[in-house]
């Protein structure tokens, strides 16, 4: 290894560099794919060896996008409540939040095997946050006689379901739900399912 990249491996945000320079990339492919390692690292301005001593390969940086993504609109929906009609805001507006991403749109768009397999096959990073986040306000919301009895984390994977579902259709049946329907209508969809 040469010594400018040990000194870019050693640079504190070289993975923020990184999945900032794949978010780019995504946006501007469109409906194409993963973005390559040698033009992800070009644009991140490290070696391709930097980029695989962080990450396997381009599914694992798209991955870990996705999960920093996630994490970042997880800590910027306010929560309003321990009840379940803020439980109920809080979800649709995370929903909304994600369905809208300028990044993770532009992630549904460019790989779609890879998206199939995060969201249909494994549960990844960002929706096993989502999971713990979930869980816990269904469980104070429970305490206070708002949610239905039940398994907390139960509750919580079936309405990460619901949510996914809405986030992953939300483009193709706007036509019969626009933004304001599908907000009244997921609220109502994830309210029904946990009222006792």
């Amino acid at each position: 290894m040469s010594s400018r990249n040990a000194v870019l491996d050693a640079e504190p945000g070289v993975d923020d560099r990184i999945l900032d320079a794949a978010a780019r990339l995504l946006q501007l492919t469109g409906p194409a794919r993963r973005p390559p390692i040698a033009e992800l690292a070009r644009q991140a301005g490290v070696s391709r060896p930097t980029v695989y001593r962080r990450f396997a390969d381009g599914e694992a940086v798209v991955r870990a996008l996705w999960e920093r993504e996630i994490a970042r609109l997880l800590a910027e929906t306010p929560v309003r409540g321990d009840d379940r009609a803020a439980l109920v805001t809080q979800a649709v507006d995370l929903a909304d939040r994600i369905s809208r991403d300028e990044t993770l749109g532009a992630t549904f768009n460019s790989d779609q095997p890879l998206i199939a397999r995060y969201i249909v096959e494994r549960l990844g990073g960002g929706q096993r946050a989502l999971l713990h986040v979930l869980r816990d306000a269904i469980a104070a919301a429970q305490a206070g006689g708002t949610v239905r009895a039940g398994s907390p984390d139960e509750l919580a994977a079936m309405t990460l379901l619901i949510a996914q579902s809405a986030i992953q259709s939300r483009r193709m049946i706007a036509e019969f739900l626009p933004d304001e329907a599908w907000r009244r209508e997921l609220a109502r969809a994830i309210d029904g399912y946990l009222a006792p």
